[in-house]
């Protein structure tokens, strides 16, 4: 590794040369691959592509862009190269050379190796992953049509009467729209100056959540978490929405103590109209007092019990014309922003608890666990996710999972749910989860009214089709039979910087055959996973890397180095790697 100053204008690096004029860096390099960049939904490999470092809110169909990049790459040739900056940078992957364009005043770090040794010393410039919780690698529940404490104790009878296993619980739509952190209906006397409510400042008998210190219990008692969604806003409130008091105090402590993200000028910055949340002011993590503030209001919501938060959004930063408490500027914050974020939500919430972040930058892992953000329930967007974890994991980001079939839009066909399902199983963080009844996007998508919760139960009731029950029953069960095997590999791949879900790359970079794989990877060490991503698909093309591998399901052995086309029936293609084979309590 060699960090090499703006000032270094010729730079020669194992097979690269290196010239920079101005802004523009241009890498003379021979290869065949470059991956990493984040979170990247179009492709793995990232070669023959533009790709612009620049943090956004993209509602469904990413395409080129991200919530979580990062000015980070390496090559199957044994270079890499990150751009020490959070402004927002571009790169052009042309055929035999590599242009930067990237502030004139940005240093870079320069790596060698292989793979493996690339990504652990860029993950060493930030710190240590963090290891989540062991539970955290059970199933996820979630549907944002939960919205009151009945609905989670009918979700408990269902888990038991249909027997699925769930580890974690994720409440959406808990709050009271206003606050984000007060449960909607609770009753109490709002309180200026930024003091904190305490959790015995509050009467639930009116709430549709009329005890949830109970509710809490009921889920530990169950063997479940609870984590409660989360948005870094000072919300504005929608045009005949009925005023609510403590969010007028909390605003009015934001804009006199300066506790939001503001403009050069002083004056509060407002996210602008046609965005999430418009017209809303932001927190500025990088003040004290206003992490201070923030989080002594949630302060009550860990002392009742909550196991941790979804930190969704924090792509709010639209504008160039914002100076932080720290003196950074709007040019590097876009970027910067959900990374001070999630990271002042980790520290606040302590090693036992669990983040679920969808925004971030880089160094990004040093946040426990991820998620892919907003899809639809179509087969094009279960294989741009999962070109999208393939990124992240290349970029470093040790646990992250997706919303089985999509979150949004009209319920995905059996099929969908099946191949999604089956894929999620082999993933870090297996969760599903729905918008509420007609959707909050039925603007945006037309035929998403009614009831579109992603629960298998549901699944199998809409379309009348009980026997789908014991099929999913089946992936989840086996997902639960994973969780030694996940355990033992993210302590391992935490103290050895290395991801869980791996590119074929990552591991065999010399194998042309993988240069452009982007629909097979590893899950830890000992499992080759290949999902079936096209509709009503059994069968497919699987390439084998050097090595012994056997059918995961089947028993049946195959030497590596090889295509080989097979007939999965209802499951999906898994080998595992010399013999292993699960551990059965």
């Amino acid at each position: 590794m060699r960090k090499v100053s703006y000032k270094e204008k010729e730079i020669s690096y194992g097979a690269a040369k290196l010239s920079r004029q101005g802004k523009t860096l241009t890498v003379h390099l021979q290869y065949n691959g470059a991956y990493g960049m984040g979170e990247k939904f179009d492709s793995l490999n990232q070669k023959g592509h533009h790709v612009v470092n620049r943090v956004e809110e993209k509602f469904c169909f990413q395409g080129d862009k991200t919530y979580n990049p990062t000015p980070f790459f390496w090559t199957d040739t044994g270079f890499g190269l990150y751009v020490d900056t959070c402004e927002t940078t571009e790169f052009d992957f042309s055929e035999d050379e590599i242009r930067v364009n990237l502030p004139e005043c940005a240093d870079v770090v320069l790596f060698s190796g292989t793979p493996e040794v690339m990504l652990r010393e860029y993950m060493c410039l930030f710190g240590s992953a963090t290891l989540p919780p062991e539970w955290a690698l059970g199933v996820w529940v979630s549907a944002n049509r939960w919205n009151k404490q009945a609905d989670v104790e009918q979700l408990l009878e269902k888990l038991d009467t249909y027997d699925f296993p769930a580890s974690v619980v994720v409440l959406e739509a808990w709050s009271d729209e206003a606050t984000f952190y007060i449960w909607n209906g609770a009753r109490y006397v709002p309180k200026a100056d930024g003091t904190p409510l305490s959790l015995e400042d509050f009467d639930f008998s009116e709430s549709p959540w009329p005890d949830p210190v109970k509710m809490i219990q009921q889920l530990h008692n169950a063997g479940k978490k609870l984590l409660l969604w989360q948005a870094p806003v000072y919300k504005q409130l929608e045009p005949g929405v009925k005023p609510n008091l403590q969010n007028k105090l909390d605003w009015e402590e934001a804009i006199e103590q300066k506790l939001c993200v503001c403009f050069s000028d002083g004056t509060p910055y407002h996210i602008p109209q046609g965005k999430w949340f418009p017209g809303s002011m932001v927190p500025d993590f990088t003040n004290p007092a206003a992490r201070a503030s923030w989080f002594g209001k949630r302060q009550y919501l860990l002392d009742m019990g909550v196991d941790g938060f979804k930190t969704d959004g924090g792509e709010f930063i639209h504008s160039t014309d914002v100076k932080f408490c720290d003196g950074s500027t709007g040019q590097q914050g876009v970027n910067r922003y959900p990374r001070d974020y999630t990271e002042s939500y980790r520290d606040f919430i302590g090693s036992e608890r669990m983040l679920f972040s969808r925004a971030g930058f880089s160094g990004q892992h040093t946040v426990p666990c991820h998620w892919g953000g907003d899809q639809q329930s179509q087969n094009r967007e279960l294989a741009s996710v999962l070109k999208a974890g393939l990124s992240a994991a290349a970029s470093g980001i040790l646990f992250w999972g997706f919303d089985i079939a999509g979150f949004a839009g009209p319920l995905p066909t059996l099929d969908l749910y099946r191949r999604a399902t089956q894929m999620a199983c082999f993933c870090p963080i297996m969760q599903w989860h729905s918008e509420p009844d007609g959707g909050q996007f039925r603007e945006l998508m037309p035929g998403a009214e009614g009831n579109n919760e992603r629960s298998p139960w549901n699944m199998a009731q809409i379309y009348n089709t009980p026997e789908f029950l014991d099929e999913m029953r089946y992936w989840h069960k086996l997902h639960e039979q994973l969780r030694p095997y996940l355990w033992e590999t993210a302590k391992r791949c935490v103290k050895e910087s290395k991801p869980i879900l791996r590119p074929l790359v990552y591991e065999w970079p010399k194998d042309s055959n993988v240069l452009y794989c982007q629909d097979e990877y590893l899950l830890g060490n000992d499992l080759l996973v290949a999902p079936l991503l096209e509709e009503n698909a059994h069968s497919r093309e699987v390439y084998l890397p050097q090595g012994t591998w056997t059918d995961f399901f089947s028993g049946k052995i195959y030497a590596g180095n090889q295509t080989i086309v097979i007939d999965a029936g209802d499951k999906l293609p898994v080998f595992s790697r010399n013999g292993f084979q699960l551990k059965n309590d």
